[in-house]
């Protein structure tokens, strides 16, 4: 399947999809606070996506049980909701699709729960700042690599390392369409980026080495090295200036 360019109208679509995603996120990181289990949190899930009348993104894909991905601490991505207490000191991602009309959003945030250590502060905020790095390197007529380059020179360039097994993607009507956006490479690697691409550019950081192993539940990836790791992702859309950011309020 070749990489597919959006027109303004559907754009548009994604764009709601995007602030559905953007809000039911705001709510769950009001609800992350010490002795919450991850299930709760996805309960909140199926509660905003009705209140929005959309669909989610996750449940059922390829077979994931819940709606939202919930991955604490040495938990890369794809964590799976259940009787986990969020504990002080912990730090937990929230990566969430959602489908409206036909369209995907999916966003990702990094919390601290309570007080975190200096380190684990510093990881996110890294994390976070990778992600800004790449939606800036995200320009018309440049080389995708531009966006891999972008985060993991940032990303290393404070001592920490990116996650090479996954990577960010095309999304549109499919929540994974071509390209796939590795968070390293080549500036002059990859597809030529053209007005109307919609991308989900989403680092994963590991505090130190970035190999991963999965665990025997067949979904949750964690750090091979029991290290801390945070994940930050948006929808983006292609412009011919900045990339327009479709997963906010």
């Amino acid at each position: 399947m070749g990489v597919v360019i959006k027109s303004p109208e559907e754009i548009a679509v994604m764009r709601e999809a995007g602030r559905i995603v953007a809000k039911v996120l705001e709510t769950l990181a009001g609800e992350v606070k010490p002795g919450v289990k991850t299930r709760d949190l996805d309960a909140v899930c199926v509660q905003e996506l009705a209140r929005y009348g959309a669909q989610s993104s996750f449940k059922n894909y390829h077979g994931y049980p819940a709606h939202v991905c919930t991955s604490v601490n040495d938990e890369v991505v794809h964590g799976i909701p259940g009787d986990r207490v969020l504990r002080e000191g912990d730090i937990v991602t929230l990566d969430f699709g959602a489908k409206f009309r036909g369209f995907q959003g999916d966003a990702a945030i990094t919390l601290g729960v309570g007080k975190i250590s200096p380190e684990a502060r510093k990881l996110i905020e890294v994390t976070e700042g990778a992600l800004h790095a790449g939606i800036a390197a995200a320009t018309q007529d440049v080389h995708l690599g531009e966006i891999s380059a972008a985060v993991q020179s940032y990303v290393e360039a404070n001592g920490f390392s990116v996650v090479r097994e996954y990577t960010g993607h095309g999304i549109g009507r499919e929540m994974h369409e071509d390209p796939q956006i590795p968070n390293f490479g080549e500036r002059s690697e990859g597809p030529v980026l053209r007005k109307g691409m919609t991308l989900a550019i989403e680092p994963m950081v590991n505090a130190c080495g970035w190999k991963t192993k999965v665990r025997d539940d067949q979904w949750t990836v964690v750090t091979s090295d029991g290290s801390l790791s945070a994940h930050f992702e948006h929808t983006i859309a292609v412009t011919n200036g900045r990339a327009e950011i479709l997963t906010v309020v």
